[in-house]
């Protein structure tokens, strides 16, 4: 998985374009982007889209962005979608691994209710928008086997410290964004889950989304969200491993196949060791090559 479209739970229409993008994941979305008087409308266009797009031959992974534990509509949400069985729900201003168990209690009770897969469902938290989620990256191991990702937001973060906002003049964030950043990178490696990026909210311009990009999957993130269709493809084709990156993965395995009692492996005069071995199992499990 490269890129996790948003997609507003309360229109038909965009979630029909979403569907046609070449995103690998829609989070069809029911907390920010739906007004509170529209919650129950969105439930029902989500649930109506979900069940008829599932059924379809080649299709997205299908996620949920429920509103957060505290709103009091975690519940109302999980009731309207989840009789329509989506690959996951995606959990916001998550506070570390309890709230991750938390709702997988309630999922669990859901998918017994309307006869879906136990376990079936798998969760993605956005793990750092408020400061509490910060301070709790580190709880997110062993809290649920539905945890699938950790992603990071700076735009829900900033307004809960006060800041002014959360990028440089030269579009970088600002030194406690890029922690939040790095710490769910961390707290994703050590929860054995893939990271996730956070979305690049100037959709125009594309050339900033490639370089932001290219940085996320350089430091370990597999992933990218986005906003808005255009975006996907940059993200795709960024994210994407190379053939020469494939080709040297293939060769570090390879070596390590035939030396299986090593520590070491000379490969094209380089030593490398067991952190090598599984960076090149990575990649090639991404780029579906295992």
């Amino acid at each position: 998985m490269r890129s996790l479209l948003f997609v507003p739970g309360d229109s038909a229409r965009k979630l029909e374009k979403g569907l046609a993008s070449s995103a690998d994941a829609l989070i069809i979305d029911i907390e920010d982007s739906v007004a509170l008087s529209a919650k129950g409308e969105a439930r029902r266009v989500t649930a109506e889209f979900l069940s008829a797009a599932r059924s379809a031959s080649e299709r997205p992974k299908l996620y949920v962005r429920v509103n957060g534990l505290a709103t009091g509509l975690t519940d109302d949400d999980l009731d309207g979608v989840m009789r329509a069985a989506p690959d996951g729900i995606v959990l916001p201003k998550a506070v570390g691994g309890k709230d991750v168990a938390h709702l997988g209690a309630k999922i669990a009770v859901r998918e017994a209710e309307y006869g879906l897969e136990d376990g079936g469902t798998r969760i993605i938290a956005i793990a750092t928008e408020n400061a509490r989620g910060v301070f709790a990256l580190g709880t997110f191991a062993g809290a649920s086997q539905r945890l699938e990702g950790l992603a990071w937001g700076g735009e829900d973060l900033s307004a809960d410290v006060g800041a002014e906002t959360n990028r440089r003049a030269d579009n970088h964030y600002t030194e406690p964004y890029r922690l939040a950043r790095s710490l769910t990178l961390f707290g994703a490696a050590a929860a054995e889950v893939d990271a996730i990026d956070a979305v690049y909210t100037n959709f125009r311009d594309l050339e900033g989304l490639a370089a932001e990009c290219r940085e996320a999957r350089r430091d370990g993130f597999i992933a990218k969200m986005a906003i808005h269709p255009a975006q996907v493809p940059v993200i795709n084709e960024t994210f994407a491993p190379s053939q020469d990156a494939i080709d040297r993965a293939k060769t570090v395995v390879a070596a390590f196949a035939a030396n299986p009692g090593a520590g070491v492996v000379g490969v094209e005069g380089e030593m490398l060791d067991r952190p090598h071995l599984t960076r090149a199992e990575r990649l090639l499990a991404r780029a579906g090559k295992i």
